[in-house]
């Protein structure tokens, strides 16, 4: 039985691994077998990640995390979980291969995916023009026109930071109306960079080695057009990656996985989650990188106080402010229980 398995490989997934294999917990970690690296492999240029001044490859920058994790003894088994089992104090992970594997704590660091519009010169584009994320590659549209999808928050907030490289930047909502807040509406609207193109949906996108331009469909009237464009941004939102642990772990409102605090804690004793999969907001491959610190010191925490006191109920690691939490009887955590024994 190993003492940790690590599910995801991008900055999380690799980051806990780091430290967890430099702690002598010998990790595992499930890479998946199609999408190993995790979303950083789409990503072209990275020049926001500390220490790399002069840039680095995505999958350049995925590689060199995977070589550190391995140089301190993390095993990567590029395969997909298919079951988890993490009812009790030993958990069980089963793989797409057949293999299954046991552990005493699994670290759930799979990530989230940008909502796609799904047309097949979207995804075939994808990298060459289509983007999903303005902050990492708005730099590469410097002067050029090009498009936002989306209405919310996220669309309007990108809209507006990509007209600092952009000359122009259409926002596509197929209503007639945004649900982003006010505040942000009034500075996109205020922005002169910024036309809107309301009731309207992508329904291709054009170019053969690099986005040349969209077809648009009217919402109202279901008449076509094309806007001539050299980026898409999509920005419809995320979903994170929770389908294995439904009915398993408390989830938010944003169907992310709940976590205690800062910490990466989630709802079942032994099970600790990091990265895009509990968070909504940020996204971004350093602060992914620092829950995944977060998560290995967490889970050698709590295999350190499991040794001293034993192995702990399932409902060890609870805490009395998460949700559906008994306010009358707070639980111990693993740490306090190994004290009591002490």
């Amino acid at each position: 039985m190993r003492q940790v398995i690590i599910i995801g490989s991008g900055p999380a997934g690799y980051t806990a691994a780091i430290y967890a294999a430099r702690a002598n917990l010998e990790p595992i970690v499930v890479a998946s077998s199609v999408e190993a690296g995790g979303e950083l492999m789409n990503t072209t240029e990275v020049e926001n990640f500390p220490g790399f001044p002069e840039g680095i490859m995505g999958p350049d920058l995925m590689a060199k995390m995977q070589e550190q994790a391995e140089k301190f003894g993390a095993e990567v088994l590029y395969d997909d979980v298919v079951e988890l089992d993490i009812d009790g104090p030993v958990k069980k992970v089963t793989l797409g291969s057949g293999k299954s594997y046991e552990s005493n704590a699994v670290v759930f660091a799979t990530g989230s995916a940008p909502r796609k519009i799904g047309i097949e010169g979207e995804q075939r584009l994808s990298g060459r023009g289509v983007s999903y994320c303005a902050t990492c590659d708005g730099f590469f549209f410097r002067e050029r026109e090009i498009a936002v999808v989306g209405g919310g928050d996220s669309a309007i907030e990108e809209a507006t930071f990509l007209t600092k490289f952009a000359s122009k930047v259409y926002v596509i909502h197929r209503r007639d109306e945004l649900r982003a807040s006010k505040i942000m509406q009034e500075r996109a609207f205020n922005n002169d960079k910024i036309e809107f193109v309301w009731n309207s949906q992508v329904v291709d996108v054009l170019g053969e080695d690099a986005v040349s331009g969209v077809v648009l469909e009217d919402t109202v009237d279901g008449s076509r057009r094309e806007l001539a464009l050299e980026g898409l941004f999509v920005a419809i939102g995320h979903n994170p990656r929770t389908h294995l642990v439904h009915g398993k772990l408390d989830l938010t409102e944003a169907g992310t996985v709940w976590v205690d605090g800062r910490s990466s804690r989630t709802s079942a004793a032994g099970v600790f989650a990091a990265g895009d999969v509990i968070d909504p907001t940020y996204r971004q491959a350093v602060t992914a990188a620092g829950s995944g610190t977060i998560a290995a010191l967490d889970v050698e925490h709590y295999l350190a106080a499991l040794g001293e006191a034993g192995a702990p109920d399932a409902d060890a690691d609870l805490i009395e402010s998460r949700p559906g939490a008994d306010d009358e009887a707070p639980l111990e955590t693993a740490e306090q229980s190994a004290a009591a024994a002490r």
